[in-house]
């Protein structure tokens, strides 16, 4: 009989403390998304742009409950192989090779067995050996085809997986199921429904400078803003690929490493890629836009 989770928030506001004691910045809105996905036992899906903090909010759910994480890295193509499971042929086939050695031992009897069975990470997750519920990460559903998001619909309907030469495999503990997409495709609407749903936007700047000083403590607090500042009217640009706030992390985790007390052309220019990831959009920035972005200030 598969449990409730063993492992939940008590209110919303203990969930919003406990994301930020490990460094996540969350807003209550969020904080309740996730509060009530973790209890009511149902899949978060999470959607907006690249870098926002979809992923590891699923990295930071794990260490707050101290369980294991499960990663699924969607792609076209993905199958129930490469998903859920598939049997270890080459071990099978030395199995049928060395019974082949002795008489009265032929057949194929005893090598689909659990012994032989490959667990990819669906499987991992509904595993009735599993102490505790896991958190499993469906990351960029958006990437995989239709075909395989209707196989996850029927896996988050019961939690169980159906092998033919084993019958089914029920989850004794029901994972926390954290689903991301960003929206390159529509996720259909049968799996929306039977998810909390919610959108995580860009942060406000008092937020979004929070998060840099959390990430990068060592970095002052004027260049923080100048940082956030200049990214963020990036953002209301015409560029290909808008940065997140990774990439707001990252390009000041590199500004503290040269020791930049302030914020000015050459450095800015040299280090566009860190927070740019095309060739035109950091092209476009230095010849036209640089200069306007910097003057503008932090608020």
């Amino acid at each position: 009989m598969m449990r409730e989770s063993a492992v939940s928030f008590t209110t919303p506001a203990d969930a919003l403390a406990r994301l930020g004691e490990r460094g996540y910045v969350a807003d209550d809105a969020l904080a309740m998304s996730v509060f009530l996905a973790v209890k009511m036992g149902r899949p978060l899906l999470l959607e907006g742009a690249p870098g926002v903090g979809k992923t590891l909010l699923a990295r930071v759910l794990a260490e707050a409950f101290d369980t294991r994480l499960i990663r699924l890295q969607c792609y076209e193509g993905l199958d129930v192989g490469q998903a859920a499971y598939e049997w270890n042929y080459p071990r099978q086939l030395l199995e049928l090779q060395s019974r082949g050695a002795e008489p009265h031992s032929a057949g194929t009897d005893g090598i689909f067995t659990e012994a032989f069975l490959l667990r990819r990470p669906l499987l991992q997750a509904i595993d009735a050996s599993n102490d505790r519920p896991p958190v499993l990460l469906v990351d960029e559903l958006d990437r995989s085809d239709e075909e395989f998001e209707s196989f996850l619909l029927e896996l988050l309907s019961e939690f169980q997986i159906t092998i033919p030469e084993l019958g089914t495999l029920r989850a004794r503990h029901r994972p926390i199921v954290v689903l991301t997409s960003n929206r390159t495709r529509d996720v259909h609407d049968a799996l929306r429904r039977r998810c909390v749903y919610h959108w995580i936007d860009y942060p406000p700047f008092d937020r979004e400078v929070e998060i840099v000083r959390i990430k990068v403590p060592g970095l002052s607090a004027h260049v923080a803003r100048q940082v956030v500042a200049f990214t963020q009217r990036l953002r209301g640009e015409d560029l290909a690929k808008l940065p997140g706030v990774a990439e707001t992390v990252e390009w000041a985790e590199a500004l503290q490493a040269l020791g930049v007390t302030e914020l000015e052309p050459t450095t800015v220019s040299a280090t566009l890629g860190l927070v740019l990831k095309y060739h035109d959009d950091i092209e476009t920035v230095r010849k036209h836009l640089l200069k306007t972005l910097l003057e503008a200030g932090a608020p």
